[in-house]
């Protein structure tokens, strides 16, 4: 779909560089002849086509070139004709090129929205929107990309219902931006598959470690960097029966009766890629999640998120002070919050989530 901008955009500023323009002339045309101040009048129609549609910036151009014609030929008495010429000449070839300005920042707009239409759509190939939804959980929560431009890249989560119960994932490639994604979509079409196929999170993982190393053995071939990727995975059958595997990634964390309690269940296990390396084979651990507790997951771009002084972002320290928000104003408010801790400036993709059970809005949310 084009990018096109509303018929009346840039109206404001149009209105106000054509009142600028009518003080300059009458300025110019009370005054003498040696001051012209009129000639830096050049800059009207360039601000236009930077900020205003096509139309407002012909509107603009035009009434340049008019109130230009005015003060060079009637306004200039000693003036001699050549110099006249040159005047109105050179209105016309500001304005001609305020135009082509125009029209070529409105086609690199609607390139660049056009190019955002696609990232959209890969987005939500590679990951389902938020907050996801899988039989008796939702899960709300963000991701921010750190590569400026790109709307996908390094981190991966999916929460799908299986025969097996109910499996989660979120999982962290190893570099982040645009070159994780080939990586990333490798081990979530591999989740997605072998969740409903195998019956435990042993062989779920098995089986996205061998998708990773098709991956890294193609990626060897054409002489790209392999990679490997960190992942907890999550199980949940019944209202208090659940198993977790992490193949190194970081903690998450339960909040039970509103206390914050960090969870490394699960954990020892290589991440994915880096199965080869140890003899020793990736066990889940059993935990007894209640109805009422929520869970919160997120990739080290959360934790190791640096504010100005050089600190990393407290996750834990800020969730305790938000366990009263619901899990939809917790994740606005957990984004805002990072954003505001980095100025804006993430070093790695950032991903959290926040899980709970449905049918218990009036308290935070599941798992554990």
């Amino acid at each position: 779909m084009p990018y096109s901008r509303p018929p009346e955009s840039g109206r404001g500023a149009a209105l106000l560089l054509i009142l600028a323009i009518g003080i300059v002339v009458v300025v110019d045309a009370t005054t003498g002849p040696e001051l012209h101040i009129s000639a830096f009048l050049g800059v009207a129609p360039l601000v236009a086509a930077l900020r205003c549609s096509y139309r407002w910036t012909v509107v603009v151009a035009a009434v340049y070139v008019g109130c230009l014609t005015y003060i060079d030929l009637l306004t200039v008495p000693d003036w001699a004709p050549a110099s006249r010429v040159v005047g109105v000449f050179g209105a016309f070839l500001v304005a001609v090129f305020a135009l082509v300005l125009c029209r070529t920042r409105l086609e690199r707009e609607a390139l660049h929205a056009r190019t955002s239409l696609v990232a959209d759509t890969v987005q939500r190939a590679v990951l389902r929107e938020l907050p996801l939804r899988a039989g008796p959980v939702e899960a709300y929560g963000f991701y921010v990309s750190s590569q400026e431009g790109a709307r996908v890249g390094g981190d991966i989560f999916e929460a799908v219902e299986t025969p097996h119960g109910l499996r989660l994932m979120i999982g962290d490639v190893q570099g982040k931006g645009m070159p994780a994604i080939g990586a990333g979509l490798e081990v979530l079409a591999s989740f997605r598959e072998a969740a409903h196929y195998q019956d435990s999170l042993e062989s779920v993982a098995d089986r996205m470690e061998q998708a990773l190393t098709r991956y890294n053995t193609r990626s060897a071939e054409q002489g790209t960097d392999e990679r490997f990727v960190t992942a907890l995975l999550m199980e949940v059958r019944g209202t208090d029966e659940g198993r977790v595997l992490s193949c190194g990634h970081i903690p998450y964390y339960v909040v039970r009766d509103g206390v914050v309690h960090e969870r490394s269940d699960g954990e020892g296990g290589l991440p994915l890629g880096l199965g080869a390396l140890s003899d020793e084979p990736r066990r889940s651990v059993r935990v007894r999640p209640r109805p009422d507790d929520w869970v919160v997951l997120c990739t080290d771009g959360v934790t190791e998120a640096r504010g100005a002084d050089g600190t990393f972002y407290p996750l834990r320290e800020r969730l305790a002070a938000w366990t009263c928000l619901p899990p939809p104003e917790l994740a606005r408010t957990l984004r805002a919050d990072l954003e505001d801790f980095t100025g804006g400036d993430l070093k790695d993709d950032a991903t959290a989530l926040i899980v709970r059970r449905t049918g218990y809005a009036d308290r935070p949310p599941p798992v554990s």
